[in-house]
């Protein structure tokens, strides 16, 4: 187990009052990404429970779920899968909109990225109202993949966004 507490993770999380507009309080990682020490044990708390031959794929979301993604799927040693904004991607894509506070927004992941029956975890830096989150399950679906579980650094549950998430099992390290 971590030598790092959750609480100590927790307490490097920077509030930011008022960013990107007025009224929403932004969770700031980077002070944990830029610890080497808290990053490790984040990464760990994140993968607890979950081995080497658990795991085929590891999905993260753009663009902050990349870095947890990456580092995760290196440590088990497996692939890494990034879904991206619309029009990133540079092959053939499964596309899926949602909608968002003013408006909505589209991911995609290239259609050969997982194999049906392959077992893929989710991990992101962030839960909020679970938009992009559902979106991304949604396309892990239409690829046939098994959802073995999703992973968040960081869950806003007063916004509801675990209810979107289906049946895989859904944890976050801090929760606000």
């Amino acid at each position: 187990m971590s030598m790092v507490s959750v609480a100590e993770i927790e307490s490097a999380i920077r509030n930011v009052p008022d960013f990107p507009k007025p009224g929403i309080q932004f969770k700031d990682i980077t002070p944990v990404l830029a610890d080497g020490r808290l990053f490790a044990g984040a990464m760990e708390h994140l993968l607890e429970g979950v081995g080497r031959h658990d795991v085929d794929k590891v999905v993260g979301i753009d663009a902050r779920g990349f870095i947890f993604a990456a580092a995760a799927a290196t440590r088990l040693g497996c692939g890494f899968v990034p879904v991206r904004k619309k029009g990133k991607l540079p092959w053939q894509t499964h596309e899926e909109s949602y909608d968002l506070e003013y408006g909505s927004a589209t991911v995609a992941v290239h259609v050969d990225a997982v194999r049906p029956g392959e077992r893929v975890l989710l991990l992101d830096d962030l839960l909020a109202t679970g938009g992009t989150a559902a979106a991304t399950v949604s396309l892990l679906q239409k690829l046939g993949a098994r959802l073995v579980g999703i992973r968040f650094l960081i869950e806003l549950a007063f916004l509801g966004g675990r209810r979107r998430l289906g049946t895989a099992p859904v944890r976050a390290l801090v929760t606000y």
